[in-house]
């Protein structure tokens, strides 16, 4: 297909330098991303870069407050945003946290659970949002018997704009099926050259790397 496909860094570019850090962001943005993924969790009442509860609360665990001032400079002003909401009760926080850095215009909030999107759209209708769908365990735990009718009715219904998927699940009918409901393809994470390749081939809207050197 000829349209382009988004290189997204996972955790900023974290083969080449810890993820979600300030310096996984500049290391993405030296290699060349269209867009940077982060994780977002909730500690001790403040938002914060994490993928899990252990890492939130590790003391180098950057803020998100933080985090969105250095990726609101002008040096990452053509790079977009995906935040990949960890939990449900931060939605407002969030919002409130990218509206003030001015960013909400180039971020997707992805999450797992589709209760977080639902609260998002109803809070910031402008906001863009996607369901993440990852392995066995996750689809089994949140009890998607067949998860592709699952995503698929969410973006027909407009309960989200995107799809992102583990790079495992995706064929030619998955990403035909979400061009044809108006939504796009992501897929995560993928840190094998030739699996970009063929990826990329398949027409996925982005892809999601640790490293993001790969791409060239």
């Amino acid at each position: 297909m000829s349209h382009h496909c988004q290189r997204i860094g996972h955790g900023g570019a974290s083969a080449l330098a810890p993820a979600n850090t300030l310096a996984a962001f500049d290391a993405a943005l030296e290699v060349g991303v269209d867009m940077v993924e982060f994780d977002v969790r909730c500690w001790r009442g403040e938002l914060v870069l994490a993928h899990t509860v252990l890492h939130a609360g590790r003391a180098a665990s950057v803020p998100l407050r933080k985090a969105l001032a250095h990726l609101a400079s002008r040096r990452f002003r053509g790079v977009a945003l995906n935040v990949d909401l960890k939990q449900h009760g931060c939605e407002a926080a969030l919002l409130e946290a990218l509206d003030q850095a001015s960013v909400l215009g180039r971020a997707l909030i992805s999450s797992q659970v589709p209760y977080v999107l639902d609260a998002i759209r109803a809070q910031e209708p402008r906001a863009h949002v996607a369901i993440s769908v990852g392995g066995r365990f996750s689809r089994w735990s949140r009890r998607w018997g067949d998860w592709r009718a699952h995503v698929l009715g969410g973006l027909q219904r407009r309960r989200w704009d995107s799809i992102m998927a583990q790079h495992r699940l995706i064929d030619e009918r998955l990403i035909a099926d979400v061009v044809g409901g108006g939504g796009s393809l992501y897929a995560w994470t993928v840190n094998d050259r030739s699996a970009i390749e063929q990826l990329r081939l398949l027409g996925v809207h982005g892809i999601v790397t640790s490293d993001p050197r790969l791409f060239t």
